[in-house]
């Protein structure tokens, strides 16, 4: 029997991933907006002002509901933050064969299914309490957590020259203007992310709440799987992805995602909720995590531990910056790492799933809307509340 080697299953990977994607678009992907959107259908809408990591178009989704409530949600889709990570994008033959692949860096149709009609943005679902609320999903393929604002040169595996375009933040922007248009005055915001948009929720709140939704006085903020400990995040921010300086000052620990956080509260006390979710061994972040300690780009028993421990931590800090900050902890089994759990829940069948403490991230999300934040599940990390 022929063994094929990494080489051979990359090309296989990249077949399959261009199938996959033509069969999405051809099938599924949601309609451009033209005109007057109806209520309950999912939107696509180019912005001629966007740019994706590769260079390429940027579009974001929109969906009208029957309150007036809005939720803006950032995506995820991983980070670069040194030029090894940026020479190394997701692509389906990176993944089939097993090699480092750090971040999305184009809108590909396949995106479309992490970005809509999954967990809180499943407008089917009947089970879902957030299904008649407005949406505006701002898609994210360039790397830097939504911030950026940088032509970053770098080479790649083979040696060439590229660029990857960290446009996050004026993405993120192009985005907010498209969500006042349509959505002019709510009365209700959440705020919400996952994996890369959930560090960018503390990141890009203010600017929602000072320029574009200021007299908005009930807001929701939900980070789900923000935590990456690195020591060089300020230095990443500021000089790789060129942000402002009011997102890359506040950064002065290893843990971004606090220290956003820490300066949001800062500004704006209690006033807003505050929640984050996540999983004690994340399959992925914990993988993300080993790279930066031991560049090797793999999860394990050992680098899962380790990152249950910083989690503990983390959670300690959030919880020191307010005690009203509420937690959601879950642990879904990873399918595809023995030992790891999933990496986020929020846009996923587990939202709607409930723990063993017989509460759903859907129901748990719902409650703190209402005024009633809850920590769940702190047991499977051994916090006191």
């Amino acid at each position: 029997m022929k063994i094929i080697n990494k080489s051979g299953l990359e090309k296989i990977g990249n077949i399959l991933d261009n199938a996959v994607s033509r069969g999405i678009e051809k099938r599924y992907e949601a309609p451009i907006l033209s005109g007057s959107p109806e209520r309950d259908i999912w939107y696509r809408i180019p912005l001629a002002a966007g740019m994706s990591g590769d260079g390429t178009g940027y579009h974001i989704y929109l969906k009208t509901g029957f309150l007036n409530k809005l939720c803006i949600f950032l995506s995820g889709g991983g980070v670069a933050w040194n030029e090894y990570t940026a020479a190394r994008p997701v692509t389906g033959g990176a993944v089939a064969a097993h090699l480092p692949n750090f971040y999305w860096n184009n809108l590909r149709p396949m995106t479309q299914i992490m970005n809509i009609n999954n967990g809180i943005t499943d407008i089917k679902n009947t089970e879902n309490p957030f299904k008649d609320w407005n949406f505006i999903i701002i898609t994210y393929a360039t790397g830097d957590f939504h911030t950026g604002d940088n032509d970053y040169h770098y080479r790649n595996e083979n040696g060439e020259d590229e660029v990857l375009h960290f446009h996050g933040l004026k993405n993120f922007l192009a985005g907010m203007r498209v969500a006042k248009e349509y959505f002019p005055s709510p009365e209700s915001l959440l705020i919400a992310g996952d994996s890369a948009g959930a560090f960018a929720v503390p990141a890009v709140s203010d600017r929602i709440l000072s320029v574009f939704y200021p007299a908005c006085k009930d807001v929701t903020l939900f980070s789900d799987s923000g935590q990456l400990i690195y020591n060089r995040w300020r230095t990443t921010a500021r000089d790789i992805w060129h942000a402002p300086s009011d997102i890359w000052s506040p950064v002065k620990t290893g843990n971004i995602t606090a220290d956003w956080y820490r300066a949001l509260y800062k500004k704006y006390g209690d006033t807003l909720r505050y929640l984050y979710a996540g999983s004690p061994r994340d399959y992925l972040l914990s993988a993300y995590y080993n790279d930066v300690v031991t560049h090797r780009y793999s999860s394990d028993p050992q680098v899962q531990e380790k990152y249950r421990q910083n989690m503990r931590v983390m959670l300690r800090e959030l919880k020191e910056i307010t005690p009203h900050f509420g937690f959601f902890i879950y642990n879904w089994p990873s399918l595809r790492i023995s030992g790891g759990t999933a990496h986020t829940s929020v846009r996923h069948h587990t939202f709607f799933m409930r723990t063993k403490s017989g509460v759903s991230m859907a129901e748990w999300l719902l409650g703190s809307v209402c005024g009633d934040v809850r920590d769940i599940n702190l047991d499977l990390m051994k916090v006191k509340s």
